[in-house]
């Protein structure tokens, strides 16, 4: 280790806001849109009108639903932030988002609660290799001291949590703040700059010791800052600063500036550490892997359909420049026409001619392009820097327009949601004839069925998808099935004999013949297992049938009148009665279920599992993630449909799951009527 010079760098940067749901991201984001200029004034997010709480869900639920960009300037240079969601529900927005990020500023409060989803957001970001800057916010509320929060708050960052200020307090109230690098106070003043004073004479013990440590964790990282610090030499205040920017850019922090978004109080200097220490363009172009080189080079971060401009793609120019009309290859090697180049500030746009290295526009009617995808000047494209991996979709329901005619519009629409959200997956259920919307939430799935009925005036139908619900026999029978039919001319004549058996769990279906004699014509034994696997479809209690064997044994024919349709009828005769004395019984699938928990809530989690008929089959530490447990439980697919919402409700909003198909197992009993009632089967 040796010393390093943190450097000064200028252009464009773009800075994602993220943190719990309500800590108060869109709150700072308003504040810093005020404070620099781009609105006339700070509005609270219960006006419902915010910059970035714009859409009709956002104001309905008072929360942000989706990524919201803003582009302002500071001392002369631009600033592009990006609100990202604070609930998990819709965390997937930021993924893409922070790939391209210079810097995260992270909102975060005193409140242990939100502990284990501040912890997910900074694996996030460690995963991603994104700075970051943690603004402890709500200061003027917090009951405990600011650096036994920090103390608190430390296992959810792998880089210490660097102390850059102090609250300043008069009569138990927090006043304003001490930067310890600048070693001066400031008062604080609601929406407007703070007041430079000196630091009281009672605090200044207080700020050397607060000080002292921010400077000892920088000598970590800094031979000569250590040796001074050893030797009770005073380090230069351009090395300290140089410091602190070299850390943050290489990650090896997590600067803490401290605040109130709600007054606008500590914006300034969170501004200006972004402007003087957070990494730019150059460092984020390196961490993604991007080519050198003169080519121009596009990641595209977030897809929005607009009512009257059609589709725009948020992007980071990461290198070179775009036109209006320039053409970019994509990854595939097909091309794409910029048509129209905007800056945004929430749910308004300037257009803009073009766009330069490090600039966050939208570019218009990409028609082709996703969310997550690179694309590049040079011919071929480039490749891909980012995968957009969603995770497993937790929650779902079937969806059906409430008018017939609605059908191919809901469709489309649903394909423009799933365009701007790609954790949402639509899939057809040919077994129940249901569309099947998925994703990561009770709320989310809501929020896409406002949008159908608000934004693109669809009136829809949810409910929970069809459980495959599948049956099978308890025993062997044999069965003749005989079709004779007479009407003039050719009859139809057809005749079997079936042996039908139960086999192991998870065989399927298994056909044989042991005809001899020609008895049944080779030509029609296609015909008879035809009809066997086309009775299947539906057996005696209503469910497709598995796990049967039948053997074709013995049967007769008509020279003229038997034919390959008799022999299916036959079949299907046979079948019918047959299966009815089989003793049927209903299978249920059953899945393997692994939920990740906070440890302190995984007692709940074990005790709701046998609720939902389902058998724990252990629990241990996640590995890596201190304060969190894996509970690996079987629990059958009817039960799973709105375990979500329960597993979060015992754990804040963070606990998730994975289900994986295990076995099929048998179901009786009042759960079995009710399944084949719902199925339109009578038990």
């Amino acid at each position: 280790m040796g010393t390093r010079a943190g450097g000064r760098r200028t252009g464009p940067k773009c800075i994602a806001i993220v943190g719990p749901f309500a800590s108060g991201k869109t709150t700072l984001l308003e504040a810093i849109l005020a404070r620099t200029g781009a609105i006339p004034r700070q509005n609270p997010v219960s006006s419902g009108n915010t910059v970035s709480d714009h859409s009709p869900e956002a104001r309905a639920h008072a929360m942000s639903v989706e990524a919201s960009i803003a582009t302002t300037e500071f001392m002369g240079e631009q600033f592009t932030f990006i609100d990202c969601p604070g609930s998990i529900e819709f965390s997937f927005e930021a993924e893409p988002v922070l790939a391209a990020c210079d810097v995260a500023v992270v909102v975060a409060e005193a409140d242990e609660k939100k502990i284990p989803a501040l912890q997910l957001i900074m694996r996030k970001l460690d995963d991603l290799g994104v700075p970051r800057i943690l603004f402890l916010n709500k200061v003027d509320k917090a009951i405990a001291g600011v650096r036994d929060t920090l103390k608190m708050l430390q296992p959810t960052s792998a880089a210490p949590l660097l102390l850059r200020q102090i609250p300043l307090r008069k009569d138990g109230v927090v006043i304003g703040s001490i930067d310890l690098a600048l070693e001066r106070a400031y008062i604080y003043r609601e929406y407007a700059e703070s007041e430079v004073a000196e630091i009281p004479g009672d605090d200044k013990a207080r700020e050397l010791e607060a000080r002292f440590s921010m400077l000892e964790t920088l000598a970590d990282h800094d031979d000569e800052l250590m040796e001074q610090l050893l030797e009770e030499i005073e380090p230069p205040k351009d090395a300290i600063f140089d410091d602190l920017a070299a850390d943050l850019r290489e990650g090896a922090v997590t600067p803490v500036l401290i605040g109130t978004a709600e007054k606008g109080n500590g914006v300034l200097r969170l501004l200006k550490t972004i402007r003087h220490d957070a990494p730019d363009i150059e460092a984020t172009r390196k961490r993604l892997g991007a080519p050198d080189g003169n080519a121009t080079v596009v990641q595209v971060m977030k897809t929005i359909h607009t009512p009257h401009g059609g589709k725009l793609s948020v992007s980071r120019i990461l290198s070179g420049q775009v036109a209006d009309g320039s053409e970019l290859w994509l990854p595939g090697g097909d091309t794409a026409k910029v048509s129209g180049i905007y800056r945004m500030l929430g749910k308004d746009q300037v257009k803009l001619t073009a766009a330069r290295t490090g600039d966050t526009v939208a570019l218009g009617k990409l028609d082709a392009v996703k969310t997550g995808q690179t694309l590049t000047s040079a011919k071929g494209g480039a490749k891909q820097l980012f995968d957009v991996e969603p995770p497993q979709p937790v929650f779902a329901f079937a969806l059906r327009p409430r008018e017939r005619k609605d059908e191919v519009k809901m469709s489309a629409a649903i394909q423009r949601l799933a365009e701007e959200d790609p954790s949402l997956s639509l899939r057809h259920n040919q077994d129940s004839a249901e569309t099947v919307l998925s994703g990561h939430g009770e709320m989310h799935l809501r929020v896409v069925r406002e949008r159908l009925e608000g934004k693109n005036q669809i009136p829809v139908e949810g409910h929970a998808p069809a459980v495959p619900y599948r049956e099978t026999i308890r025993k062997p029978v044999q069965q003749r099935g005989r079709h004779k039919k007479q009407s003039g001319g050719h009859g139809q004549f057809g005749d079997v004999v079936i042996e039908i058996k139960p086999l192991p769990r998870g065989s399927g279906f298994q056909f044989t013949d042991t005809i001899t004699g020609g008895v049944v014509p080779k030509t029609y034994i296609q015909s008879v297992e035809t009809g066997i696997r086309d009775y299947l479809k539906s057996g005696p209690l209503g469910f497709p049938v598995v796990d049967v064997a039948v053997n074709l044994s013995d049967g007769s024919y008509h020279a003229v009148d038997s034919s390959d349709m008799a022999f299916q009828m036959a079949a299907k005769l046979a079948m019918k009665e047959g299966m009815a004395a089989c003793s049927p019984v209903l299978l249920e699938p059953v899945m393997k279920v692994e939920i990740v928990t906070p440890s302190d809530a995984t007692s709940k989690i074990i005790a709701l599992i046998p609720q939902r008929r389902g058998q724990i089959l252990g629990y241990d530490a996640r590995p890596d993630w201190p304060g969190w447990d894996v509970v690996e439980a079987t629990m059958p697919q009817a039960e799973i449909g709105d375990l979500i919402i329960e597993l979060r409700s015992a754990t804040s909003g963070v606990a998730s799951y994975r289900a994986v198909f295990d076995h099929m197992a048998e179901l009786t009993g009042r759960l079995a009527d009710e399944a084949m009632n719902a199925n339109g089967k009578a038990a």
